[in-house]
C-alpha cells in the first residue's frame, strides 16, 4: 500500500542543550571509572530516588533479591549504593529494615538476619550513602512482614518500637534524612480514615524522636481516585507528612492503557497539592512482569526504557516536585557491576539507555521531544516558528493506546509512505514513531527504509535502520522511535518503506528534529 501525503510543517521541540558525556552505564565507556550523572538536558525530570529492598519475599524478587546468595553482604550493598549514586540517585528509601521478626540492623528487640560478625546491611548502606551525599529515608517496617495489617494494634506498636530503636542508633548519622512510613494504602476512592490515622501516628512519633527529619509515604490507587469527591482533598489535607510519592501504577498495569489516564490524573493531583503544604513526588514504576501481572508467582523484570521515559515526561509535564522509583536495584543494573542482579542482559540494556538519555544522547532527546503531546497538539504556527521546530504530517501525536484514532494503521505486508515536501528541502534527520503493544499483535517493523527524490519518480536509498527491540512486552503499551540521522539529503519527496510482520501503528514522521 502506498500513501501520498501532503505536508503541513509543524514542530518538534528543539529547546535542548548539549551536555558532556558522563555515564555510569554506557557500553562505550571503557575507562573503568564511574562519574556522577550530569543534570538533565531538558525539562523532563530524571529519576533521583529509589527504594532499597533487602528481603526476598516471593517470586517477584526472583531477580532483584535472588535466594541463591547472601544478600546481607555489606560489600554488596556498598557497591550498589555507589552504582546508584553514579546514576544520579540522590535519595534512597528503605522498603523494610526487618522481616518476619528479624532485623537487618543491630536490634535489641529482634534477632538479626545477618552474621553478627559483619556490618549490618543498614549500616553498610548508610555509611556508603554518606560518602556520596545520598540522603536516606529509614523505614519503620516491617513489624511482621510485607502484609502488615495496619488495623492490628500489635503491628502499630511494633512499628513504633522499631522507630524508637532506629532513632537511637542513627538519628545523628550524616545520611539519615527522614522516614519512609510504609502505609501503602489505596486512595480509592479516597484515603481511608484508618490509613490517615496510621500515617499520622508514625509521623508524630518521627517528629518527636527526630525533629526536622522528613516523612514520606507512597500510596497507590491514583487511577481509582475520586478527585471530585469533596472528601478526597479533605482526607489528604489531614496528613501530617512532608512528601507523598504516588505510585504511578504503570508497571502494575492498573488498566489496559495506563499512561493516557495517568497524564490527566497527575494534573488533577498537582492542582490539589497546590493547596496542600505537602510535596508531590512521582513514584515511577520501572518494572513489568515475567508472567502474570500483579502476581506473587511472577517475577519483576525491567520495562522498556521508551515506556519509562514516557512516565517521566508525564510526571514532569504535571509539575511533580521530584521523580523517584520503585525501583532501580535489580531492575536497572550497571553492566560493569561486580554484583549483577536483575534480569540478564535487559537490566543492563535499560541502564545504558537511561544514562544515554541523562547525558544528552541525540536519539533519546529527539524521542523525548515527540512525547511532549501538549505542545505538539496545541502549538500555533507562530509558537512553532519561535521554537525553530519542524515536523511532518498533521502534527498530532498519538498516545499509548491502540484505540487512539491519531494512529495510522497498517496491516501485515509491505507498505510505502510518500511525503511531498512541496519544495526542495535539506533533509538531515527523520524520526518515525510507532506503537508497541504485543497483546494485540501491534509491533514495530523489523527494518525501515528511507528513500529521497527530487522529482517523485526516481528515488535513491538514503538509509536503512533496524527498529528497536525489547522482549519484555507481554503486558505493556509503549511508543518506539526510529531515528535516521545525518542523512544530508536535498529532496522534495521522502519515501518511508517497511515490511510489517504484524500490525504496525504509526502517527508521525518528524523531519529535521534538532538539538540546540
Amino acid at each position: 500500500m502506498k500513501q501520498n501525503i501532503r505536508v503541513i510543517l509543524f514542530g518538534l521541540l528543539a529547546m535542548l542543550v548539549a551536555m558532556p558525556s558522563v555515564t555510569a552505564c554506557a557500553a562505550n565507556d571503557t575507562s573503568g571509572k564511574q562519574g556522577k550523572a550530569g543534570k538533565p538536558v531538558t525539562g523532563v525530570k530524571p529519576i533521583t530516588g529509589t527504594w532499597i529492598n533487602l528481603a526476598y519475599k516471593d517470586v517477584r524478587n526472583k531477580y532483584t533479591n535472588p535466594q541463591n546468595f547472601d544478600n546481607t553482604d555489606p560489600k554488596l550493598w556498598a557497591a550498589k549504593v555507589r552504582e546508584l549514586a553514579a546514576m544520579g540517585i540522590e535519595y534512597l528509601v528503605f522498603m523494610e529494615v526487618a522481616n518476619e521478626g528479624k532485623a537487618y540492623y543491630p536490634s535489641k528487640i529482634m534477632p538479626w538476619l545477618y552474621d553478627k560478625g559483619m556490618k549490618s546491611p543498614v549500616d553498610a548502606i548508610l555509611d556508603e550513602a554518606a560518602k556520596h551525599n545520598v540522603k536516606v529515608f529509614m523505614s519503620t517496617g516491617w513489624a511482621k512482614d510485607q502484609d502488615d495489617n495496619l488495623l492490628d494494634p500489635a503491628i502499630k506498636e511494633r512499628q513504633l518500637q522499631i522507630m524508637e530503636e532506629l532513632a537511637s542508633l542513627y538519628k545523628n548519622h550524616k545520611a539519615f534524612y527522614g522516614w519512609y512510613l510504609p502505609v501503602e494504602d489505596c486512595i480509592c476512592p479516597i484515603f481511608a480514615e484508618h490509613a490517615v490515622q496510621s500515617v499520622n501516628t508514625l509521623a508524630e512519633k518521627a517528629q518527636t524522636l527526630t525533629p526536622g527529619k522528613k516523612t514520606l509515604i507512597s500510596p497507590y490507587g491514583i487511577g481509582l481516585s475520586e478527585f471530585d469527591n469533596p472528601d478526597f482533598e479533605k482526607q489528604m489535607a489531614k496528613l501530617k507528612v512532608d512528601i507523598i510519592a504516588y505510585q504511578d501504577e504503570v508497571g502494575c498495569v492498573r488498566d489496559k492503557f495506563t499512561l493516557p489516564r495517568l497524564k490527566k490524573n497527575w494534573q488533577r493531583m498537582r492542582d490539589i497539592h497546590n493547596r496542600l503544604n505537602i510535596e508531590m513526588w512521582a513514584n515511577c514504576e520501572t518494572f513489568t512482569w515475567e508472567e502474570g501481572t500483579n502476581d506473587r508467582q511472577s517475577a519483576l523484570i525491567p520495562a522498556a526504557y521508551s515506556r519509562l521515559l514516557s512516565q517521566q515526561a508525564a510526571a514532569s509535564a504535571a509539575g511533580v516536585d521530584r521523580i523517584i522509583s520503585f525501583m532501580f536495584g535489580g531492575i536497572i543494573e550497571d553492566p560493569k557491576s561486580s554484583y549483577q542482579l536483575g534480569q540478564p542482559v535487559w537490566s543492563n540494556d535499560v541502564c545504558n539507555k537511561y544514562m544515554a538519555w541523562r547525558n544528552g544522547d541525540t536519539y533519546w532527546k529527539m524521542f523525548e521531544a515527540t512525547l511532549l503531546e501538549k505542545l505538539m497538539n496545541t502549538a500555533t504556527p507562530d509558537m512553532i516558528s519561535k521554537l525553530d521546530m519542524q515536523a511532518l504530517l498533521d502534527g498530532k501525536v498519538a498516545e499509548e493506546n491502540s484505540e487512539d484514532n491519531r494512529w495510522v494503521k497498517f496491516d501485515q505486508g509491505h507498505h510505502e509512505i510518500v511525503v511531498d515536501l512541496q519544495k526542495k528541502t535539506s533533509v538531515k534527520n527523520i524520526m518515525v514513531r510507532t506503537l508497541n503493544y504485543n497483546p494485540e499483535g501491534i509491533n514495530t517493523p523489523l527494518k525501515v527504509y528511507v528513500y529521497t527524490s527530487e522529482d517523485g519518480k526516481t528515488y535513491s536509498l538514503a538509509s536503512i535502520k533496524d527498529a528497536p527491540y525489547f522482549p519484555n512486552n507481554k503486558h505493556d503499551a509503549w511508543i518506539d522511535g526510529i531515528l535516521f540521522e545525518k542523512l544530508n539529503e536535498n529532496a522534495r519527496y521522502i519515501k518511508v518503506a517497511f515490511d510489517a510482520p504484524q500490525k504496525v501503528y504509526m502517527d508521525e514522521l518528524f523531519i529535521n528534529p534538532t538539538i540546540k
